[in-house]
C-alpha cells in the first residue's frame, strides 16, 4: 500500500494538498489547540481541588506518561491491520470521554487523584495510537513527494497552537478554573473525531470489493497464517527500526536528544522561579515568544531541503541544534538571564522545527506501509520512556548536584548527540505490492463502508514540545 495512492487533488482545507488532507490538517490544529488550552490544567486540578503535594504532582506526570506508554505497545500491531480512519475517530471519542469524566467528578464531588491518574494514563496510551495510526493513514492519503509538505504543516501548526494555547488557557483558568480548559480539550477532541469522519467519502472510492473505501484507504493485508497477535508482534516495531542502516542511528539520537533535552524543564523552572527570582510571566515569555522560531523554522524546512538535499538538512538541523541547551548552564538573574533563556530557546527551536518535518517524512519514506503503525508506536513509546528515565535521573543529580550544573552535564551531553546521526543516505526499501484482505470489509462498531479500525511532523502530536 503505497503512499498516495488512488489520490486525487481536490480543491478545500489543504491547498495543493486535496481536501481529505485539508480535514486531517483541521482536526490535527483544532484537538493541538485544545492540548494547549488545557496544559498544566490535570495538576494544577491536582494542587487547588485535591490539595496533592509535590510528590503527586510528579508522579501525575511522570508515572502517567510512562504506564501510558507501556499500555500503548500492544497498539501497534493491533492498529496495523485495520483501516485507519476509524482508529483514529475512535481514539478521539476515547480521549474525549476520558477527559469528561473530570468535570462531572468535579461537579458530583467525587473526584480523587487515582481519577487523575487513569485519565492521564488513558489520554497518553491514546495519543501514542493516535499517532501511529494517523502517520500510517498519512502514507495512504498522499504521495511520498508530499509528506514533507504535509509533515511541514503539522509542525507549523504545532507551533502557532504553542504560541496562542497557553495564553488563552492561562485567562480562562483565571476565569472559569482549570475544570473549564479540561472541558474545552475534550471538546477539541469531538471536533477532531469529526473533522476527520468527515474526510469519508470524498472519491466515491470502489465498493468493498473493490480492496478501498471512500477515503481511498486501501484495506489493510494480513497473512491467513498470522491472524493472531503473538507475542513477538510486540517488538515487531523495534526489530524493523533496528535493522534499517538509517532509522537505527536516527532513532538513537532522536530518543537520547529528546530524553536529555526534556529532562532539563524541571531543573530550569526550578532555577529561573526559584533561586533567580524571575516572575511566573517571565518564565511564561522566555518560552512563549521564542516560538516563533518554529514558525519559521517550518515554512524552511521544505525549501531547505530542496536546495540543499533532504539528507544533508537533517543532518545539519539536528546537529545545529545540539549546540544550544549547554548555554542554559550560564543562565543569570535579571534581564540579560530572561535575553539568554530566549536566545538559547529561539535558536533550539528553529533548529527543531526544521528537523522535526525531515525527521518524519524520513521514518514514513524508509517504512513500508504495512509496518508504518508498528514502527511509530516502537518510535514513540521509546521516546516517552526514555524521556521519563532521564527526568527521573536528572532530577536525582539536580538534587545532588544544583540545577546548574545538572543543565550544564546535561548540555555536554547533547553536544554528543550528532555522532548518533545517520552518516549517508540509505536507499530506500522497495515497497511491497499487496492484495485485497481476505478479511471482512467491516468490524464490529465500524460503520458499513468505513474502515474497520505523525514531532509534530509525523501526525497528531497532541502535545508538540521543542524536540
Amino acid at each position: 500500500m503505497g503512499g498516495g495512492q488512488g489520490q486525487g487533488r481536490e480543491p478545500g482545507l489543504g491547498p495543493g494538498l486535496g481536501r481529505r488532507f485539508g480535514w486531517l490538517w483541521a482536526a490535527y490544529g483544532t484537538s493541538a489547540l485544545g492540548t494547549w488550552l488545557a496544559f498544566g490544567a490535570l495538576p494544577l486540578i491536582a494542587i487547588q481541588v485535591l490539595d496533592a503535594g509535590p510528590a503527586r504532582v510528579a508522579a501525575l506526570s511522570s508515572v502517567g506518561a510512562a504506564v501510558g506508554a507501556v499500555v500503548a505497545v500492544p497498539l501497534g500491531p493491533w492498529v496495523e491491520f485495520r483501516r485507519k480512519r476509524p482508529v483514529l475517530i475512535g481514539l478521539d471519542l476515547a480521549r474525549c470521554a476520558a477527559l469528561l469524566t473530570i468535570p462531572v467528578a468535579y461537579a458530583l464531588g467525587v473526584l480523587t487523584f487515582v481519577q487523575l491518574l487513569l485519565v492521564s494514563i488513558v489520554v497518553a496510551a491514546a495519543d501514542i495510537g493516535f499517532r501511529a495510526a494517523s502517520g500510517a493513514y498519512l502514507k495512504t492519503l498522499l504521495p511520498a513527494g508530499d509528506l514533507l509538505v504535509a509533515n511541514a504543516r503539522f509542525e507549523s501548526t504545532a507551533w502557532t497552537t504553542t504560541i496562542v494555547g497557553p495564553p488563552l488557557g492561562g485567562a480562562a483558568i483565571g476565569l472559569l478554573g482549570p475544570v473549564a480548559t479540561v472541558v474545552a480539550d475534550a471538546v477539541s477532541y469531538l471536533l477532531s473525531a469529526l473533522g476527520i469522519r468527515a474526510i469519508g467519502n470524498g472519491d466515491g472510492g470502489e465498493d468493498g470489493s473493490g480492496g478501498k473505501n471512500g477515503s481511498g484507504e486501501a484495506r489493510p493485508v494480513r497473512r491467513a497464517d498470522d491472524a493472531r497477535m503473538r507475542a513477538g508482534d510486540l517488538l515487531d516495531g523495534w526489530r524493523y527500526i533496528l535493522a534499517d542502516p538509517t532509522l537505527r542511528p536516527l532513532f538513537l539520537h532522536t530518543a537520547v536528544f529528546n530524553g536529555l533535552v526534556m529532562a532539563t524543564e524541571p531543573l530550569l523552572a526550578v532555577l529561573m522561579l526559584g533561586r533567580l527570582g524571575f516572575t511566573p510571566w517571565q518564565y511564561g515569555l522566555a518560552f512563549a515568544v521564542p516560538a516563533i522560531g518554529g514558525l519559521v523554522g517550518a515554512r524552511l524546512a521544505r525549501p531547505l531541503a530542496a536546495r540543499f538535499g533532504q539528507h544533508r538538512v537533517l543532518v545539519g538541523s539536528g546537529a545545529l541544534r545540539a549546540l544550544w541547551p549547554l548555554g542554559l548552564a550560564f543562565l543569570g538573574p535579571g534581564t540579560g538571564g530572561l535575553l539568554l533563556v530566549m536566545g538559547v530557546e529561539l535558536g533550539l527551536i528553529f533548529c527543531c522545527a526544521v528537523f522535526n518535518p525531515l525527521s518524519a517524512t524520513c521514518r514514513l519514506e524508509r517504512t513500508p506501509a504495512d509496518r508504518v503503525a508498528r514502527t511509530l508506536t516502537a518510535w514513540s513509546v521509546t521516546t516517552k520512556a526514555t524521556i521519563a528515565l532521564l527526568t527521573a535521573v536528572w532530577g536525582v543529580l539536580g538534587t545532588l548536584l544544583g540545577p546548574r550544573t545538572a543543565l550544564g552535564l546535561a548540555g555536554l551531553l547533547v553536544l554528543a548527540t550528532p555522532l548518533l546521526l545517520p552518516r549517508r543516505a540509505a536507499a530506500l526499501p522497495v515497497e511491497p505490492d499487496t492484495e485485497p484482505s481476505a478479511e471482512p470489509d467491516t468490524e464490529p462498531g465500524a460503520e458499513p463502508g468505513a474502515e474497520p479500525g505523525a514531532e509534530p511532523g509525523a501526525a497528531h502530536d497532541p502535545a508538540p514540545s521543542r524536540t
